[in-house]
C-alpha cells in the first residue's frame, strides 16, 4: 500500500517521499501490513477555506483523510493535493516546514495518529 511521506533534510528543507508499505496476504480477511506503532488517535475537522501558512508538524504523525481535501506544498516547491482515504506520514518536525491550505473552500475531516 502507498503512502506520502514529508520529510525535512539535513538542512532543513521539506520534501515528499512515497512509501510502499508491504501487505501480506490474509486469507479470507484479505491483505495486511505488520502492525505499526501509534501513541493514540487523534479527531480532527479544519473549517472551510483554511489556510495555515508555513509550518513543522507538531510531531511526527500520520494523516488519515476522511472528508474534503488538502493542498499541502513543501518548502522545496513540491505541491500535492490529498482527498479521502490518502495516508501522509509528516516527520517534518524541524526546518522550513509545509504549507497546507484547503484548496476548494471546504472544511476537511482527518484523522493524526501520534507515532
Amino acid at each position: 500500500m502507498k503512502i506520502t511521506r514529508i520529510w525535512a533534510d539535513t538542512s532543513g528543507e521539506s520534501h515528499y517521499s512515497d512509501l510502499d508499505i508491504p501487505l501480506m496476504d490474509s486469507g479470507p480477511l484479505g491483505a495486511m501490513s505488520e502492525p505499526l506503532s501509534v501513541q493514540s488517535l487523534i479527531l480532527r475537522e479544519n473549517p472551510s477555506g483554511y489556510d495555515y501558512g508555513w509550518h513543522t508538524a507538531p510531531r511526527e504523525q500520520y494523516i488519515v483523510m476522511l472528508e474534503g481535501t488538502v493542498e499541502i506544498t513543501v518548502s522545496d516547491g513540491e505541491m500535492r493535493t490529498f482527498g479521502p482515504g490518502a495516508i501522509v506520514l509528516v516527520t517534518d518536525t524541524t526546518g522550513k516546514g509545509h504549507a497546507s491550505r484547503s484548496p476548494d473552500g471546504k472544511p476537511r475531516k482527518s484523522l493524526f495518529l501520534p507515532v
